[in-house]
Protein backbone atom coordinates (compact mmCIF):
# COMPACT_ATOMS: atom_id res chain seq x y z
CA UNK A 1 0.00 0.00 0.00
CA UNK A 2 2.92 2.33 0.68
CA UNK A 3 4.18 2.12 -2.60
CA UNK A 4 0.79 2.93 -4.64
CA UNK A 5 0.84 5.72 -2.28
CA UNK A 6 4.37 6.95 -3.59
CA UNK A 7 3.39 5.76 -7.02
CA UNK A 8 0.39 8.36 -7.00
CA UNK A 9 2.19 11.02 -5.66
CA UNK A 10 5.20 11.00 -7.93
CA UNK A 11 2.49 10.84 -10.19
CA UNK A 12 0.21 13.89 -9.37
CA UNK A 13 3.81 15.97 -8.13
CA UNK A 14 4.78 15.32 -12.24
CA UNK A 15 1.52 16.50 -13.04
CA UNK A 16 1.43 19.99 -11.10
CA UNK A 17 5.04 20.24 -12.09
CA UNK A 18 4.40 19.60 -15.71
CA UNK A 19 1.35 22.25 -15.63
CA UNK A 20 -0.60 19.29 -16.85
CA UNK A 21 -2.84 19.71 -13.56
CA UNK A 22 -3.77 23.14 -15.21
CA UNK A 23 -7.35 22.71 -16.81
CA UNK A 24 -6.66 26.23 -18.96
CA UNK A 25 -3.11 24.09 -20.31
CA UNK A 26 -4.87 21.15 -21.44
CA UNK A 27 -7.36 23.68 -22.84
CA UNK A 28 -4.54 25.36 -24.84
CA UNK A 29 -3.54 22.17 -25.94
CA UNK A 30 -7.06 20.85 -27.94
CA UNK A 31 -7.45 24.60 -29.17
CA UNK A 32 -3.61 23.74 -30.82
CA UNK A 33 -2.24 26.95 -29.10
CA UNK A 34 0.11 25.11 -27.10
CA UNK A 35 1.96 21.44 -27.73
CA UNK A 36 3.45 20.93 -24.23
CA UNK A 37 0.74 18.34 -22.92
CA UNK A 38 1.93 16.13 -26.51
CA UNK A 39 5.49 16.01 -25.12
CA UNK A 40 4.49 15.61 -21.50
CA UNK A 41 1.95 12.34 -22.90
CA UNK A 42 5.21 11.36 -25.38
CA UNK A 43 7.49 11.21 -22.71
CA UNK A 44 5.22 9.09 -20.77
CA UNK A 45 4.52 6.74 -23.59
CA UNK A 46 8.10 5.85 -23.65
CA UNK A 47 8.58 5.47 -19.90
CA UNK A 48 5.22 2.89 -19.77
CA UNK A 49 6.48 1.37 -22.80
CA UNK A 50 9.88 0.50 -21.41
CA UNK A 51 9.05 -0.88 -18.09
CA UNK A 52 6.15 -2.84 -19.36
CA UNK A 53 8.34 -4.27 -21.63
CA UNK A 54 11.57 -4.82 -19.10
CA UNK A 55 9.17 -5.74 -15.99
CA UNK A 56 7.91 -9.06 -17.34
CA UNK A 57 11.56 -10.28 -17.77
CA UNK A 58 12.69 -9.01 -14.69
CA UNK A 59 10.05 -10.62 -12.25
CA UNK A 60 7.95 -13.65 -13.52
CA UNK A 61 4.89 -12.36 -10.70
CA UNK A 62 3.43 -8.85 -10.14
CA UNK A 63 5.40 -7.66 -6.77
CA UNK A 64 1.91 -6.13 -5.22
CA UNK A 65 -0.68 -9.25 -6.45
CA UNK A 66 1.59 -11.86 -6.75
CA UNK A 67 -0.11 -12.43 -10.58
CA UNK A 68 1.64 -13.03 -13.97
CA UNK A 69 1.95 -10.63 -16.52
CA UNK A 70 0.16 -11.22 -19.53
CA UNK A 71 -1.55 -8.87 -21.96
CA UNK A 72 -5.57 -8.65 -21.34
CA UNK A 73 -7.01 -7.38 -24.95
CA UNK A 74 -10.72 -5.86 -24.79
CA UNK A 75 -12.38 -5.92 -27.95
CA UNK A 76 -13.22 -2.49 -29.65
CA UNK A 77 -17.00 -2.36 -29.76
CA UNK A 78 -19.73 0.25 -29.54
CA UNK A 79 -19.18 0.29 -25.53
CA UNK A 80 -15.74 1.31 -25.87
CA UNK A 81 -16.54 3.92 -28.49
CA UNK A 82 -19.21 5.52 -26.52
CA UNK A 83 -17.50 5.47 -23.68
CA UNK A 84 -14.45 7.20 -25.16
CA UNK A 85 -16.42 9.82 -27.59
CA UNK A 86 -18.16 10.90 -23.49
CA UNK A 87 -14.69 10.88 -21.48
CA UNK A 88 -13.25 13.03 -24.87
CA UNK A 89 -16.36 15.43 -24.82
CA UNK A 90 -15.90 15.45 -20.75
CA UNK A 91 -12.25 16.29 -20.82
CA UNK A 92 -12.81 19.07 -23.57
CA UNK A 93 -15.25 20.88 -21.63
CA UNK A 94 -13.16 20.69 -18.31
CA UNK A 95 -9.90 20.51 -19.62
CA UNK A 96 -9.19 18.10 -17.30
CA UNK A 97 -9.05 13.87 -17.06
CA UNK A 98 -9.46 11.93 -14.05
CA UNK A 99 -5.79 11.43 -12.47
CA UNK A 100 -5.36 15.18 -13.59
CA UNK A 101 -8.04 16.91 -11.69
CA UNK A 102 -7.63 15.09 -8.36
CA UNK A 103 -3.65 16.73 -9.02
CA UNK A 104 -5.08 19.71 -9.78
CA UNK A 105 -7.31 20.12 -6.41
CA UNK A 106 -3.64 19.14 -4.91
CA UNK A 107 -2.42 22.34 -6.29
CA UNK A 108 -5.49 24.38 -5.22
CA UNK A 109 -7.91 24.76 -7.90
CA UNK A 110 -11.25 24.16 -5.79
CA UNK A 111 -13.13 24.74 -8.37
CA UNK A 112 -12.27 21.41 -9.80
CA UNK A 113 -14.55 19.76 -7.66
CA UNK A 114 -17.69 20.60 -10.27
CA UNK A 115 -15.70 18.40 -12.61
CA UNK A 116 -15.03 15.89 -10.24
CA UNK A 117 -18.86 15.85 -9.17
CA UNK A 118 -19.12 15.68 -12.93
CA UNK A 119 -16.81 12.14 -12.94
CA UNK A 120 -18.59 10.68 -10.15
CA UNK A 121 -21.80 11.48 -10.98
CA UNK A 122 -21.07 9.81 -14.77
CA UNK A 123 -19.94 6.65 -12.70
CA UNK A 124 -23.05 6.10 -10.81
CA UNK A 125 -25.48 7.04 -13.51
CA UNK A 126 -23.55 4.29 -15.87
CA UNK A 127 -23.47 1.72 -12.42
CA UNK A 128 -27.25 2.48 -12.32
CA UNK A 129 -27.51 1.84 -16.07
CA UNK A 130 -25.25 -1.26 -16.18
CA UNK A 131 -27.41 -3.17 -13.20
CA UNK A 132 -30.82 -2.11 -14.72
CA UNK A 133 -29.45 -4.06 -17.84
CA UNK A 134 -28.35 -7.16 -15.83
CA UNK A 135 -31.99 -6.92 -14.07
CA UNK A 136 -33.96 -7.01 -17.35
CA UNK A 137 -32.19 -9.90 -18.52
CA UNK A 138 -29.68 -8.03 -21.01
CA UNK A 139 -26.12 -9.34 -19.89
CA UNK A 140 -23.79 -6.60 -20.40
CA UNK A 141 -20.62 -7.89 -22.78
CA UNK A 142 -17.32 -8.49 -21.36
CA UNK A 143 -16.39 -5.03 -22.71
CA UNK A 144 -18.52 -3.29 -20.52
Amino acid sequence: MPLILVGGLIFGFGLAYSHMARPEVVLDFLQFDDFGLLFVMFGAAIVSGIAFWVTPRLRERAPLTGDTYGRRLKSFDRNVLIGGAIFGVGWGLSGICPGAAYASLGIGNVTILWAIGGMFAGAYLQGVWRSQRASSGTTPSSAD
